[in-house]
């Protein structure tokens, strides 16, 4: 469960004043973590299902409406926002200094971006197949062992042949982008175009983390930098169409900001949980606190509602603070059942995705590109009502099987 103790780290000048968090594994957020990836490569995968309620389906983006599949890709906003002050925190108990720690954030962000431009660029409708030299499951394929080569946690003999296989993955991406064509007639190379769930993600996690340095750990500098945000994205809709220059290119990143908004709020669901920079406290009056904060966010998304209907599709403001205020509350709950209800033993059973997180919402994309390339599809059958349903909640939890045989033999990808 939660180790007792916290870690008092000292910093180099640079680096701002954070917070001192609980030390070791926090069974509730990997519950979180875990249960989200679960949940993730189940509604993804029930993309296909028909005859079903639309409560399985993503909302339209005019339907100022939510289902719950709109509230995964949120959930895995915020467990970022949750890990934040903690990776932050780690990497300066290594002893990382200012530089070092900007530069492991960057790293982390481009490897994100890197990924959802390769994989939103591999989508039906962006590759023009006719001007490929290769299959674009084949050519996927290809990326997807890049990733492994340059992210993948292995042992080489020697740190050179280390850096040759990491180079050597650099090297194969770079080459995939040379074959890559795309457009109506082909003549496209990579483009960002939407930039891909993981994409979306690295942006709002690179902003996230600078924002969390700039307010040095502070709840109130947090919560207005998540209003800025909102305010941000409010400046957009109101100016934007008549702003030109460099201000409409600002303004045109709105959907960051409001993302980035979902991992703030994260961040602060952390800190009202596990940062001990005033002592112990009890967690009663944590749960208060993170109620405080969930009442909050339903009031603002509901009163922006009146200007900012629900929409995943826009990454309206409604749409963030009411998925935040969700997470908030379902974070509180596993805090009552693990924490205190001491009923832990069902996490073991999401771990493995809590682990690995990266593989699982990567490898779902590898079984696609294999069935493609050899002709393969699910049997119709399966693709409907309540059996397809059920079908791609038994398909996600192989995939939890297949990603803890891959975490036994240490086939994990870090970043």
């Amino acid at each position: 469960m939660i180790t007792p103790g916290t870690t008092t780290v000292t910093r180099p000048a640079l680096l701002p004043r954070l917070n001192v968090l609980q030390a070791g594994r926090i069974l509730p957020i990997d519950a979180f973590r875990g249960l989200t990836f679960l949940i993730m490569v189940w509604v993804n995968e029930m993309h296909g299902v028909t005859g079903i309620s639309p409560w399985w389906k993503h909302m339209p983006g005019d339907a100022d409406a939510m289902s719950f599949v709109d509230v995964v890709f949120p959930a895995f906003l915020f467990i970022v926002g949750m890990s934040i002050p903690f990776a932050i925190h780690a990497r300066i108990a290594k002893g990382d200094g200012w530089l070092a720690l900007q530069g492991h954030i960057a790293w982390r962000a481009l490897a994100l971006i890197v990924m959802g431009v390769f994989m939103v660029n591999a989508e039906e409708g962006a590759y023009h197949q006719a001007s490929m030299a290769l299959p674009i499951e084949l050519w996927s394929l290809l990326f997807y062992a890049a990733v492994g080569l340059v992210w993948g946690v292995y042992r080489a003999p020697s740190p050179g042949l280390d850096r040759a296989l990491r180079l050597l993955g650099v090297a194969l991406m770079a080459l995939l982008a040379l074959l890559y064509h795309g457009g109506p007639d082909g003549h496209l190379g990579l483009t960002p175009q939407w930039w891909g769930i993981l994409g979306l993600i690295g942006w709002a996690y690179l902003a996230a983390c600078v924002l969390y340095q700039l307010s040095r750990g502070n709840l109130v500098g947090l919560w207005l930098m998540l209003a800025g945000c909102v305010a941000y994205y409010a400046g957009h809709r109101a100016l934007g169409e008549d702003a030109t220059g460099w201000l409409a290119m600002l303004l045109s990143q709105d959907g960051h900001a409001a993302h980035t908004s979902i991992v703030l709020c994260g961040v602060i669901c952390t800190l009202i949980y596990h940062d001990e920079t005033a002592g112990r406290m009890p967690l009663a009056t944590r749960h208060v606190r993170a109620l405080a904060m969930a009442v909050a966010l339903l009031a603002a998304g509901f009163a922006l509602r009146r200007w900012f209907p629900i929409s995943k599709i826009y990454a309206t403001p409604s749409w963030c603070l009411l998925s935040a205020a969700a997470c908030v509350l379902v974070y509180a709950a596993l805090q009552a059942l693990i924490v205190q209800g001491d009923v832990d033993g069902w996490v073991r059973f999401v771990e493995p995705a809590a682990n690995n997180p990266l593989v699982t919402y990567l490898l779902p994309f590898v079984v696609f590109a294999l069935m493609s390339w050899a002709g393969l599809s699910w049997p119709a059958a399966l693709r409907q009502g309540a059996i397809g349903i059920a079908f791609t909640f038994t398909y996600a939890l192989a995939v939890l099987w297949a990603v803890s045989l891959l975490n036994r033999l240490n086939v994990r990808l870090k970043l």
